[in-house]
């Protein structure tokens, strides 16, 4: 698979249809890379002219954020608008959460003023459009699945209706964890706690959150955070459950189901 760069873009003074902002999780995580390969396969599967930044994207800067750096917050955001603005990047999606709220919702105080959306939000309009087929039966033909709202996908950006509708588009029985949507439960890595030690407590957030998932009987967790897709492996693979019950992000899904 051959992905251009912006700047291969405007070498060519071409501009992509959208930038796909990879993220740190997407670029270096071994886990993540595998959402990332799969979502670019769908892009172009799908025929969306599209581009990334490589070496020229710099971490968003959520997590010094979250965790009260916030001198070193601006300096890395100020350095992604100063590129994006560059290149006059107009249109964006990510698979990350914590990627896409950051830039909606922070970047523009800093004059960097940008329509994102999350990879989710384009399958679901992908497949609508019929720009993407899916196949009958595969993989997930009558599997129950159950699905994970990220925080920063849900509760903070009121996403909740496109991840499950591109879910309806496999074969699978999407099941409903007791917590959900508006009520949903913290993964347990958000707000920079993903690079804190474990405080004094009887349970992990991530194991109270895998029991909920394994409670609903079902073979397959889906997700569309890579810090989500992380701790909830761990919450599998602490249970013994990792050869029966798999946790995929949406991309992996329709990959798999995605006619060729």
């Amino acid at each position: 698979m051959t992905v251009k760069t912006m700047a291969q873009f405007a070498a060519e003074e071409k501009q992509p249809e959208i930038l796909f902002w990879v993220g740190c999780a997407g670029s270096f995580d071994d886990r993540a890379q595998k959402v990332t390969r799969a979502f670019a396969e769908i892009l172009t599967a799908a025929g969306i002219e599209f581009a990334v930044l490589g070496d020229e994207e710099a971490c968003t800067g959520d997590p010094a954020r979250r965790a009260g750096n916030e001198f070193l917050y601006q300096m890395t955001a100020l350095q992604n608008i100063e590129v994006l603005n560059m290149y006059g990047v107009k249109k964006m999606v990510t698979a990350c959460p914590h990627c896409f709220n950051t830039i909606k919702n922070e970047y523009p105080a800093l004059g960097g003023h940008y329509e994102i959306v999350h990879h989710t939000q384009l399958l679901q309009q992908l497949i609508d459009d019929g720009r993407i087929k899916m196949t009958g039966g595969g993989e997930f033909k009558g599997k129950r699945i159950t699905y994970h709202d990220s925080c920063y996908l849900g509760r903070a950006n009121g996403v909740y209706e496109a991840p499950r509708e591109v879910l309806q588009s496999l074969d699978g029985q999407l099941v409903e964890m007791k917590r959900s949507k508006t009520n949903g439960l913290c993964c347990g890595a958000g707000g920079a706690q993903m690079w804190k030690e474990d405080e004094n407590g009887d349970k992990r957030i991530n194991v109270e959150r895998t029991d909920e998932a394994l409670a609903t009987g079902a073979e397959v967790i889906a997700v569309n955070c890579p810090f989500c897709l992380t701790m909830m492996t761990d919450g599998v693979t602490g249970k013994e459950k990792q050869d029966s019950v798999m946790v995929y992000d949406l991309s992996e899904m329709i990959v798999q189901q995605m006619a060729k």
